[in-house]
């Protein structure tokens, strides 16, 4: 049999020669088999859908660490819903096997998309099904260790009863060497003596009862401090590493798993929180471990730029963060609101904390004018920079172009912000700037008509390390489209292009200069243009002499990892 082992789930096990029909693991066969085969019997039985095969090899894994998950090609399916909770379920049996070496489970992106292809794991079920496992390998050490010491309080009292025993038989025979002794026998014949033995005894036999008791009462009050220290005794065996989805329904057993000082310890690498309180956020960030989590996704949060503020300094403790993503959080600075400047220095001072930021993304935040607040502060340039419907001014853009990131970019998203032709220098020059480094650019939504898309061409067509360009929704005629795609086929490094439907797909109606929500909502005419237009590109394309050039109007399978 021929496996190829890849990172796991990278489901490439060739199943030709090794159909799942077949696939079985035994314990004879484990117990004979050489540790450098488990990963590759692992990744066949997640390929193969064999769960039990999957706690087999997890319980008694031979190595000390075992990493899961990580970016799937292309075709790759996610690991079945019932492999992974075989897999939590093996991890806690294997705290008790003495065959199991594992230390670290790494399952960072492990989770896919609920409803897919093989019935696979989504990141809020994942999250549910770790703390779960989290707390439950707790409660299995508690009562391990309350069994434990019960037995060891069995053993003492036995030990104290033999104790006494002895010593009351050896009383007894100090009485009965003494009865053949005529003075003895008189004076255990009066009422006094017999008195002061019983006494003794009586007080023996009181002392006893009032120790027992003693040991119930001190057990009753004291097992709830005894437990709180014992908790914190626990060894950590295994340190589980993966990406936390929490919202108001998992919140607290997320808060629950992460303070649980037991056999496994939970840590976080990306952490994506959604309609939760800033109270709740600063909770879960308390409780994190603060060398392992790498960024944090905020989403439909009403934070407002008081609570952004009052996180940030919390953010900065996180010496590795370097990815910050804030969806929908009403920041709103259009408002005139009271103090407003104070609260916008407080968030440039914070986030000038943010030391080995590379990465941030602010959707739909509504903050005109402000992005040279934002972003003059950050120590380092950033890499990711996506502002999609962020309402960005004309100040805005010319600061951008200019900045100390812009040279640094490899991926822009200014999706959704208005341009036009005063826009159009600061937009030039911003891609004549990160020419060399931008790899991922998206100008959906922006209003680009054939007169300004024709001004931008030139630029567009200088990023010579451009992979992915998204135009959607955006109201180009057929000849402006056509111009796009020559433009386009010039560029070396460019593999996706995602471009929208000429205004001549649309059925009759539509306004002059539409929206991009009218271009999302009109109806296409679907009996000849798509076509047509799909054809005419394709020609395009082909004359130009590329073949690996992907053309796409779907927007929402668009996906510019692909070309990574």
């Amino acid at each position: 049999t021929s496996l190829r082992v890849t990172s796991l789930p990278g489901v490439s096990v060739n199943c030709k020669h090794f159909p799942s029909s077949s696939f079985r693991v035994s314990k004879h066969d484990l117990s004979v088999c050489p540790p450098e085969l488990y990963g590759a019997l692992l990744e066949a039985a997640f390929a193969c859908y064999r769960p039990l095969a999957v706690g087999e090899l997890v319980q008694r894994w031979p190595e000390r660490t075992l990493r899961l998950g990580g970016r799937r090609k292309t075709g790759q399916i996610a690991p079945s819903r019932l492999c992974i909770q075989a897999l939590l379920l093996a991890v806690v049996r294997g705290l008790a096997d003495q065959r199991s070496a594992l230390q670290l489970l790494d399952i960072c992106g492990l989770q896919g998309h609920e409803g897919g292809m093989g019935d696979p794991m989504g990141g809020w079920s994942l999250t549910v099904a770790l703390c779960t496992m989290v707390i439950q390998a707790k409660a299995g050490a508690q009562r391990a260790q309350r069994k434990e010491g019960e037995r060891e309080r069995k053993r003492f009292s036995a030990l104290e009863r033999g104790r006494d025993l002895k010593r009351e038989r050896g009383e007894r025979m100090g009485v009965k060497g003494l009865q053949d002794d005529e003075t003895c026998r008189e004076k255990t014949a009066s009422k006094g003596p017999t008195s002061e033995k019983e006494l003794i005894k009586g007080v023996r036999r009181r002392m006893e009862m009032e120790r027992k008791r003693g040991i119930v009462v001190t057990g009753l009050k004291g097992s709830k401090l005894e437990t709180e220290e014992k908790e914190a005794d626990f060894e950590v065996l295994v340190h589980v590493r993966a990406d936390l989805f929490v919202n108001a329904r998992s919140w607290e057993r997320v808060r629950v798993a992460l303070s649980a000082s037991g056999p496994l310890k939970l840590q976080c690498r990306y952490l994506r929180v959604e309609e939760i309180s800033v109270t709740c956020i600063r909770t879960l960030l308390n409780q994190l471990p603060h060398r392992t989590l790498l960024g944090i996704d905020i989403r439909y949060s009403s934070l407002g730029v008081a609570g952004l503020a009052e996180l940030l300094p919390l953010l900065s403790t996180f010496p590795e963060l370097n990815s910050l993503r804030l969806h929908y959080c009403n920041l709103d600075i259009r408002r005139n609101n009271l103090g407003q400047e104070e609260v916008l220095r407080d968030l440039s001072r914070g986030l000038a904390n943010l030391q080995e930021l590379r990465q941030l993304s602010l959707t739909a935040l509504r903050l005109p004018g402000q992005l040279r607040v934002l972003l003059s502060s950050l120590p380092q340039p950033l890499e990711v920079l996506e502002l999609p419907y962020l309402s960005l001014s004309p100040a805005d853009l010319a600061y951008l172009s200019c900045s100390h990131h812009v040279s640094s970019l490899l991926q822009l998203d200014l999706s959704e912000n208005c341009l036009d032709e005063t826009t159009a220098p600061s937009i030039r020059r911003l891609l004549s700037q990160a020419s060399s480094s931008l790899q991922h650019l998206s100008l959906s939504g922006c209003g680009l008509t054939d007169a300004l898309l024709g001004l931008l061409l030139p630029s567009l067509g200088g990023c010579w390390a451009l992979k992915s360009l998204a135009l959607a929704l955006n109201p180009l005629s057929m000849a402006g489209l056509v111009d796009l795609v020559r433009m386009a086929a010039r560029m070396p490094c460019l593999r996706q292009l995602l471009y929208p439907n000429p205004l001549e797909d649309y059925q009759p109606g539509l306004p002059n200069l539409p929206s991009s929500t009218q271009l999302l909502e009109w109806p296409l005419d679907e009996s000849s243009g798509i076509s047509m237009t799909s054809n005419q590109l394709s020609k395009v394309l082909m004359d130009s002499g590329r073949s690996d050039l992907f053309l796409t109007c779907d927007l929402l399978n668009y996906d510019k990892d692909l070309v990574d």
